[in-house]
């Protein structure tokens, strides 16, 4: 049986908003934004990993790579002891962070309006 055919009607919008350098290597993106977040939430690089189902080592490398296109550190790590290592967000991080909900908050807006007046379009 095939799946019913989608009308006008039906069309949705989706979009991605990123921040890159220069050189077109992201900096901040969907991935990014999650991956502080729940550092921010959970303590730890570690555990932020765990809780987003990604590698440490992909985590630890999306990390570094934001941090040196950047030109600042994104979080401050303390090391192990008998509770182990936690990691907070720098300052900077908190404001990157701040910014970027403002950023996609005003995306969100004007896209939908755009969307609107292109669904108005196409009746």
């Amino acid at each position: 049986m095939k799946p019913p055919r989608s009308s006008r009607n039906d069309v949705f919008l989706k979009y991605k908003l990123w921040l890159s350098a220069l050189s077109g290597e992201g900096i901040i993106g969907e991935g990014q934004y999650k991956l502080l977040r729940a550092i921010e939430e959970h303590g730890s690089l570690k555990a932020a990993s765990d809780i987003l189902e990604t590698s440490y080592r992909k985590a630890w490398g999306d990390i570094k790579k934001a941090e040196e296109l950047l030109g600042y550190d994104l979080t401050e790590k303390h090391r192990g002891g008998k509770d182990g290592g936690k990691s907070i967000l720098s300052e900077k991080a908190k404001t990157l962070l701040e910014a970027y909900d403002a950023l996609h908050k005003k995306m969100d807006d004007a896209i939908e309006d755009a969307y609107s007046d292109f669904k108005e379009t196409i009746k």
